[in-house]
């Protein structure tokens, strides 16, 4: 049986996956300095890493003895385009409420 592939959306359903990509948003990170933020063990961080790699969300660049991890956050286009199609929902709801709050 093959390796599971994550996609994008899987790879931001974790909370601390998330997290991670917030913090590579700022810089470029070895393994250490991420796991430093969290308090799960390195094993689990990886593991993390790991999918967040599948989904072509970060990368990891060996330098030295360390590995940098980067982010490459234009896999998050499929999820901005994919809540593009509801945000009509939102603008109809809000609009429907300003009418209903200007009309009382």
């Amino acid at each position: 049986m093959g390796a599971v592939k994550h996609d994008v959306f899987q790879a931001i359903a974790d909370p601390t996956r998330r997290a991670m990509l917030q913090l590579l948003a700022n810089k470029n990170l070895p393994i250490s300095e991420i796991t430093a933020h969290f308090p799960i063990s390195r094993t689990a961080i990886v593991k993390h890493l790991h999918i967040l790699s599948e989904a072509q969300l970060v990368q990891g660049t060996k330098v030295g003895r360390e590995k940098i991890y980067q982010l490459h956050p234009e896999p998050l286009v499929e999820v901005k385009d994919w809540l593009s199609f509801y945000e009509q929902f939102w603008s109809n709801k809000l609009a429907l409420l300003k009418y209903q709050m200007e009309k009382d």
